[in-house]
């Protein structure tokens, strides 16, 4: 786009104008930009000679006894740890039932397990999720709201991100009259690096729907989260 100027006595405007012309090198650009993010992973080998190479910045030598099956070990647990991006957490949506008998209110799945990785340090994150939605005359089997939270965890994070994520992917999905997802975790970047400060815990919200706009539902929501479970008094 390039910008134009109008001068006039009284003020100056300005509005963007974008001929056919650099419309089609727009497109051109995007096309490259979406082949640029398609990337290639490394071989197993390719993974376990990086590792070795980490062993050595440390200080360590990767070929002591102890450590000459650490690179293996590592490309099995990175496997594990971001797995999330072999996994679409639509598909885990897909299948929803009608038979509520009316059932309206709120459903809620309180202290999901999270365990993420930072992604600017890759250190893990580790903390809870509680994950709402209200249902719009279908609702879903409730381990898969466990399952899509699990699977954006698997991947490179910042907690803002997944908590948005999570949010958006169920709202897109179940067209529901509101999502809520709150999360609470410790993040190892801060805690055993850097500032260096333990026993804190980052918490972010993201509240779509009637969980945003109706502040019953939103007071609701968060006096559930608060609430004590009622299988602990039994």
């Amino acid at each position: 786009k390039t910008k134009l100027i109008v001068y006039l006595p009284y003020k100056n405007i300005s509005f963007d104008v974008e001929t056919p012309v650099m419309k089609k090198k727009k497109k051109n650009v995007t096309k490259k930009t979406i082949k640029k993010a398609q990337i290639k992973r490394p071989s197993n080998a390719e993974a376990e000679k990086a590792v070795r190479t980490l062993i050595s910045f440390v200080g360590e030598n990767p070929d002591r006894e102890g450590l000459l099956d650490t690179p293996k070990r590592v490309v099995k647990a990175y496997r594990d740890w971001y797995a999330g991006y072999d996994q679409d957490p639509r598909e885990f949506l897909s299948k929803t039932f009608s038979e509520t008998g009316g059932y309206d209110e709120i459903v809620m799945l309180k202290d999901i397990r999270v365990e993420s990785h930072c992604e600017h340090h890759m250190a893990p994150f580790i903390g809870s999720a509680h994950v709402a939605y209200l249902p719009n005359k279908r609702v879903v089997g409730i381990s898969k709201l466990a399952r899509v939270t699990r699977i954006f965890s698997k991947r490179m994070q910042v907690q803002e991100k997944l908590t948005a994520e999570i949010a958006n992917c169920l709202q897109d999905v179940l067209k529901p009259r509101g999502v809520a997802v709150v999360i609470e975790a410790q993040h190892e970047c801060m805690t055993t690096r850097g500032i260096n400060e333990p026993g804190i815990s980052m918490v972010t919200s993201q509240l779509l729907g009637k969980f945003r706009t109706d502040p019953s539902t939103r007071k609701e929501f968060y006096s559930m989260i608060k609430q004590d479970s009622i299988l602990k008094k039994a």
